[in-house]
């Protein structure tokens, strides 16, 4: 299973990447994605839409089940990714890539420092 060192995670799998301007890319897990199986459907959040931490955000669907993708911190939209709704395989091909769900502006800046390290991560999954 691959965990990045430089991602953050939540015991609900999904990921955290810290980018410039302190915005945050969000994905789910690789652990997720096998988990899921084919992913067939994306529902993606809408940009300019604010969530709590632990909201529900987005709902993928694969061939297995149906489940829901929590926000990992408070905060608001500022891009989704749209490559998702022709090509939601993508969470399962690449998810820490090509596969990211979309782009927060976090309430609290240091709020991704509070999630789980990729060591942290690794002994929750294993």
């Amino acid at each position: 299973m691959n965990v990045p060192e430089e991602l953050r995670y939540t015991t609900d799998h999904e990921w955290a990447r810290l980018e410039e301007g302190g915005r945050i890319r969000i994905g789910i897990t690789d652990y997720a994605q096998d988990a899921l199986g084919d992913v067939v459907f994306v529902q993606l959040p809408e940009v300019g839409a604010s969530y709590a931490a632990n909201d529900t955000f987005s709902e993928v669907e694969s061939t297995k089940s149906v489940s829901d993708v929590y926000a990992p911190l408070a905060g608001a939209v500022v891009e989704v990714n749209g490559d998702l709704v022709e090509s939601p395989q993508l969470l399962n091909e690449d998810p820490y890539g090509e596969g990211w769900i979309c782009v927060m502006e976090p309430a609290d800046e240091g709020a991704a420092s509070e999630l789980l390290d990729a060591a942290a991560y690794r002994s929750l999954t294993g």
